[in-house]
C-alpha cells in the first residue's frame, strides 16, 4: 500500500513538473550574442538565423542594400536624449526607442517629442524581466502594460516591435511574441556603452561604430551613454558619406511584405 502511494506521488510530481516546463520559456533560453567581425559584413548567427525566419523575427536587414536602422534601448533617462533627438531631427534619420515602464513614467515629454517628431516606440517590457523564465501569460501583461501606458501619454495606440529585456530569448518566448502580434527586434551592431560610469569618449563610440558598420546593419546604442550622444552627429554624417541610408523599422517590415520592385499607387 504503501508503495504504491509513493508511486503515485512519484508519477504526480513527475507530471508537474512536465506541465511547468511546458508552461514557462526556460527550456532553451539564449542570451542574444554572435561573432563580430571588422571586414563590413553581416554577423553569423548560427543555429539562431532558423528560429529568427520561423517567428519573422529580425537581427538585420539581409537584402545586401545599403541600409542602416538606428534602435535606441531606453531603460531610464540620463539627460541625453533630447541631444539625440535634436541631431536626429536635424540630420532627417528615423529611429526606433524600445522603452520601458520606468522610462514611460519618468520621461513622458521625451516620449511624446519622440512620436511627434516621427520616431517609433518599440517594446522593451514594463520591468525588464528576464521572460525566458516566465510564462506566456506573465509576458503579455509585461507587454500589455508598456503598450498602454505609452498610449496613455503620446499618440502612438499601439506597439508592433520589442526587444527582449537583456536579450534574452527562447524560441517558446519568440513563438508567443509572434501569436501576440509583435515583432522581435534584436542587433547586429553594439558595443559596451551602458555603464554610465565607464564612458570613454565620443571617439570610442563612432570607432566601434564604424568598425562595425556593414549593409543592412540594426545598430543598438543605450541612449544613457554620454558617448554615444557626443559621437551620433559624426557617425550618421559619416555613413552618409558612405553611401548608407537611414531606414525606420517598418520600411524593414514593408520590405519583406510587398513584393520585389513594388512600386506604391
Amino acid at each position: 500500500m504503501c508503495k504504491n502511494i509513493i508511486s503515485s506521488i512519484v508519477v504526480f510530481l513527475t507530471f508537474t513538473i512536465a506541465v511547468l516546463q511546458l508552461d514557462t520559456a526556460a527550456a532553451s533560453g539564449y542570451g542574444w550574442g554572435f561573432s563580430k567581425n571588422t571586414e563590413h559584413k553581416v554577423p553569423e548567427i548560427g543555429k539562431y538565423q532558423a528560429m529568427l525566419e520561423k517567428y519573422g523575427s529580425y537581427y538585420a536587414d539581409l537584402s545586401g542594400d545599403k541600409v542602416v536602422y538606428l534602435t535606441f534601448d531606453n531603460g531610464y533617462e540620463q539627460g541625453y536624449t533630447d541631444e539625440i533627438l535634436d541631431v536626429l531631427k536635424k540630420e532627417k534619420v528615423p529611429a526606433t526607442f524600445f522603452v520601458t515602464g520606468h522610462y514611460v513614467e519618468s520621461a513622458p515629454d521625451l516620449i511624446n517629442r519622440m512620436v511627434d517628431e516621427g520616431h517609433i516606440i518599440g517594446n522593451h517590457s514594463y520591468h525588464h524581466p528576464d521572460f525566458t523564465i516566465m510564462n506566456k501569460e506573465a509576458i503579455q501583461k509585461e507587454l500589455e502594460a508598456l503598450e498602454e501606458a505609452v498610449a496613455g501619454i503620446s499618440d502612438q495606440d499601439d506597439i508592433k516591435y520589442m526587444r527582449p529585456p537583456r536579450g534574452m530569448f527562447s524560441e517558446q518566448t519568440l513563438k508567443w511574441a509572434n501569436e501576440l502580434g509583435l515583432v522581435h527586434v534584436f542587433w547586429s551592431l553594439a558595443f559596451s556603452d551602458w555603464q554610465t560610469d565607464n564612458q570613454k569618449g565620443w571617439q570610442y563610440a563612432y570607432d566601434q561604430t564604424m568598425a562595425q558598420i556593414h549593409p543592412g546593419a540594426i545598430i543598438l546604442l543605450h541612449s544613457v551613454s554620454s558617448d554615444n550622444a557626443d559621437a551620433l552627429e559624426k557617425i550618421i554624417q559619416e555613413l552618409k558619406k558612405e553611401g548608407y541610408t537611414f531606414k525606420s523599422l517598418d520600411d524593414l517590415l514593408m520590405k519583406d511584405i510587398l513584393p520585389d520592385g513594388f512600386i506604391g499607387l
